[in-house]
């Protein structure tokens, strides 16, 4: 089932150069409109500060999770065992789990936890990051809600265990 869910949205690429390139730009560069809200977050005053801190500190911690699945599990891409699309280049490294969903997800639900509106504005953001990784050839279903769901879980934890868990 991934794999046919995977195929019907890759099959999709390629026929519309205008979304093709609105998918490559959510791909590789809306990490930077993430960095910027997180820069904006950190100058606005103390509150948006400790936001800020949360999100970083779960990011940082998703991506250690993120080294220590890649050490231990291998899944293939899409593209290394079947004949897929792919729009772009792409490493040979484990499909799961998808580090930009991961690092997308991390941030956008540490600031969903705080400020209901831009967490999410950012959410849909990530699921379009996700969606857009399918998009592309690099990842399959499974990884990008796998990635998620641990970067979602990360970020509660993280915010239940600094004590800033609120909902302004």
């Amino acid at each position: 089932m991934d794999y046919k869910v995977f195929k019907a949205i890759n099959l999709l690429s390629g026929r519309c150069s205008p979304i093709d390139l609105l998918m490559i730009f959510l791909s590789k560069k809306i990490r930077y409109v993430f960095i910027f809200v997180l820069i904006f977050m950190w100058f606005r005053n103390d509150f948006y500060k400790k936001v800020s801190c949360n999100a970083v500190m779960s990011s940082g911690i998703t991506l250690f999770i993120h080294t220590l699945i890649k050490l231990f599990y291998f899944k293939p891409r899409p593209f290394v065992k079947r004949r897929v699309g792919i729009l772009i280049p792409s490493k040979m490294d484990s499909s799961f789990p998808s580090k930009h969903t991961l690092l997308a997800f991390a941030i956008s639900t540490s600031i969903f936890l705080y400020n209901r509106v831009l967490g999410s504005i950012m959410w849909v953001l990530s699921v379009l990051t996700g969606f857009s990784r399918i998009w592309v050839g690099h990842h399959y279903p499974s990884d990008i809600i796998g990635s998620a769901f641990i970067a979602t879980m990360t970020s509660i934890i993280v915010a239940k265990t600094t004590g800033k868990f609120s909902n302004k």
